[in-house]
């Protein structure tokens, strides 16, 4: 689908919540260009209905640190389903939906420390739609659930296994390991991950399913 059809689709959230806040969710797997279209949209709406129009929110800010994952012993399975702070992502969507009239701060990775970083981004006052992205959001795994109340829908944003590969591959270069080293990480953690989120394409609660087709 083409991006200025889906901010279309995404802005009508707005006028079925009649002047509160309205969540949007996008799925899918690593490497699928969640965070680009999430991006584009928020930018796009934002240039077509004002500065306040839209917001980016990303699961990747729940990312555990470096040290928790070393005391839980999940350093090799960093970007799995119990390596995120689910019900933390969950209590901010809460809040971005309860409270609109001050700005709530919003975390981010920073994929160059390698570390999750706060108030990297920040929901302001009157913001009438939030778009939240992240691998796991339609799974039916533990905390996932009490996150999806919070979104009026949620979209599965589809890519081809190989592309997929890809691109993992070339986040694994750019984040400083070898060849070899990259492609260990993506076969041994990645696409077993990617594996756990395709499961959860045709969920009930997935409205739609959708290959992406870049910046138009």
């Amino acid at each position: 689908m083409r991006t200025g059809e889906l901010a279309e689709s995404a802005w009508e959230l707005t006028s079925r919540r009649k002047g509160a806040r309205a969540v949007l969710g996008l799925a899918g797997p690593p490497g699928a260009g969640k965070s680009t279209l999430a991006q584009a949209l928020v930018e796009g709406l934002r240039r077509r209905h004002g500065p306040l129009a839209a917001a980016y929110v990303p699961l990747d800010g729940f990312h555990l640190s470096n040290a928790q994952l070393e005391r839980l012993g999940l350093v090799s399975r960093k970007g799995s389903p119990p390596t995120f702070d689910v019900r933390g992502y969950a209590a901010l969507l809460r809040r971005l939906v309860a409270e609109g009239d001050h700005d709530i701060y919003v975390p981010d990775f920073d994929r160059t420390l390698d570390e999750p970083v706060a108030a990297r981004h920040v929901v302001r006052p009157g913001t009438a739609l939030v778009v939240t992205e992240g691998n796991y959001l339609a799974c039916e795994l533990p905390g996932w659930s009490e996150a999806r109340e919070a979104m009026d829908e949620l979209w599965y944003v589809e890519a081809d296994r190989e592309e997929i590969r890809r691109r993992l591959l070339e986040r694994q270069l750019a984040a400083g390991r070898t060849p070899g080293e990259a492609r260990e990480w993506v076969w041994a953690n990645d696409l077993p991950n990617a594996e756990v989120v395709e499961a959860s394409r045709d969920a009930p609660w997935v409205k739609r399913a959708f290959h992406w087709s870049g910046h138009d």
